[in-house]
């Protein structure tokens, strides 16, 4: 099976940087259909980098973005779309990407007017459709972002992000500024999605908890290099690398009582 997204010997350098250092250096991964994977690492592992990459919105430097097992080409409108349409993105702070001033019918149908996948009825419907997908009343739409908890706007963007019906969405720290029990509840979404939308996630965190809640694969990064990856119950059951152990070792332990 073609992988749907994925990089190959991909190397990035930011600007002013020195020669060979890069953000991420030599990169290679696949991001199979159906199977929802975990990128974990330390603050500054590179993990947002890579992510930028996936999305389109950085280059790399040396090697490729794939979508669909050929290289990702920004200047072939056809394929841009289709990647478009097919890759979406949830980040860290729902609120920001919610324009406060807009109500929520219009910021979750801005893909569908973007991307022209439909108008009018139909393109309400659609809204309507994603709304009511990640648990969210038709007559949200009608209501503005801060009228919402911070797990419904986290909602919201969920909704924004697959209106479009795409087949990846690369969640990059999409539940560590909710509570515990919001947390949570975001995570069973993200799972019942994957099912009922045939969605596939990338789940981009430094929670190992919910890497091993959601993701069937997990790959580690360390200092932009990727030092394991395996199955989920292999990564974080029997890691091989010493990297990958300090990171479970960190984890907080509820104390014995």
């Amino acid at each position: 099976m073609t992988p749907i997204l994925g990089l190959d010997s991909a190397n990035f350098a930011y600007r002013g940087t020195e020669a060979g250092q890069y953000a991420v250096q030599d990169i290679s991964l696949s991001i199979e259909p159906g199977q929802n994977t975990g990128l974990v690492g330390e603050s500054g592992s590179g993990k947002t980098t890579l992510v930028r990459l996936l999305l389109g919105l950085l280059r790399p430097t040396t090697g490729h973005v794939l979508f669909d097992g050929v290289p990702l080409d920004l200047g072939d409108r056809t394929q841009v779309r289709s990647f478009r349409r097919s890759v979406q993105t949830v980040f860290q702070d729902p609120y920001s990407s919610l324009d406060p001033r807009q109500r929520v019918g219009r910021i979750v149908g801005e893909p569908v007017r973007s991307l022209r996948i439909a108008k009018g009825r139909e393109a309400d419907e659609l809204v309507t459709e994603a709304l009511e997908s990640v648990g969210l009343s038709a007559d949200a739409a009608s209501r503005y972002p801060h009228e919402f908890s911070g797990g419904q706007r986290q909602r919201i963007a969920i909704a924004r992000a697959i209106v479009s019906r795409p087949r990846v969405l690369l969640a990059d720290e999409p539940v560590s500024a909710l509570d515990v029990i919001t947390r949570g509840q975001v995570i069973d979404l993200l799972a019942e999605l994957r099912e009922s939308r045939d969605l596939t996630v990338l789940m981009v965190s430094h929670d190992l908890g919910v890497v091993g809640a959601l993701c069937q694969r997990t790959i580690v990064l360390k200092a932009g290099q990727i030092v394991e990856q395996g199955t989920t119950a292999g990564v974080l059951g029997a890691p091989t690398e010493a990297y990958t152990k300090q990171l479970l070792a960190a984890v907080p332990r509820l104390p014995r009582i």
